[in-house]
């Protein structure tokens, strides 16, 4: 992944998500393989899926509403699910799923690297892991500081994460919102690639999920000036919370 000093005529795939979005936890793959190629920059765009108004606690009801989700997921993905997730947070009746303080936390880990969208994906990718593998409350601060410890921010996360908290995860998820919007997209996860400086292009993810390689080779395609296919329908968690 390229470092956040490339120039904004550099290609730039632009990641518009939320931590607690089960379609891109489908996508995570993806992402995780753009990141790796040479030249490529990668910008991420936390569109608070279950924040403010949209939190929503856990009931019997949503996880009879989430799992069969999940299990489309895994079939299409083979990304894991673990029974302290299916068994144990998905049935903690009344915990409230918000994705303020994860998004407060991507945004921190990238300001304490210096490098926002390399160590703000790493730290999205295990926010993604902590909730859907191991179960964990990841809007919990106590837990958000274990993980960023685990990825070597101990010493001012806390300071860091705070500042970030409030107004500017806020701020921050308004404008990933009007990004989506420009691009056209209906909610979580879109993809959108600038080549050149030129305007954000959708991208068509929906034929690659759980087909790694064959989207790596057609992004890299994508960077060498190929026109992106018309985009398609793809599943996505929709921006109100609701319907994926």
């Amino acid at each position: 992944m390229a470092n956040d000093k490339t120039s904004n005529a550099s290609p730039r795939l632009h990641y518009i998500y939320d931590p607690l979005c089960g379609w891109c936890y489908a996508a995570a793959p993806l992402v995780h393989a753009a990141a790796g190629i040479a030249g490529l920059a990668i910008e991420l765009h936390a569109g608070g899926l279950l924040a403010g108004a949209q939190r929503r606690a856990i009931t019997p009801q949503w996880r009879d509403y989430v799992l069969p989700h999940d299990r489309r997921i895994a079939e299409l993905t083979g990304q894991p699910f673990g029974t302290a997730y299916t068994d144990g947070l998905l049935r903690d009746v009344g915990y409230v799923l918000d994705s303020e303080p994860p998004i407060s936390a991507v945004l921190a880990a990238g300001v304490l690297a210096g490098d926002a969208n390399r160590a703000g994906l790493a730290m999205l990718e295990r926010l993604q892991r902590a909730h859907y593998v191991e179960g964990r409350h990841i809007a919990d601060p106590a837990v958000l500081s274990e993980l960023a410890a685990e990825l070597g921010h101990a010493a001012a996360f806390g300071e860091v994460y705070r500042q970030m908290s409030g107004a500017i995860t806020q701020a921050h998820i308004a404008t990933s919102r009007r990004l989506l919007q420009q691009v056209g997209g209906q909610g979580f996860p879109t993809l959108a690639l600038s080549l050149a400086g030129e305007p954000p292009q959708r991208l068509d993810i929906g034929r690659y999920l759980g087909q790694t390689e064959a989207w790596r080779s057609q992004l890299i395609a994508w960077l060498g000036s190929a026109q992106p296919d018309e985009v398609s329908a793809a599943p996505f968690c929709a921006t109100d919370g609701g319907e994926c």
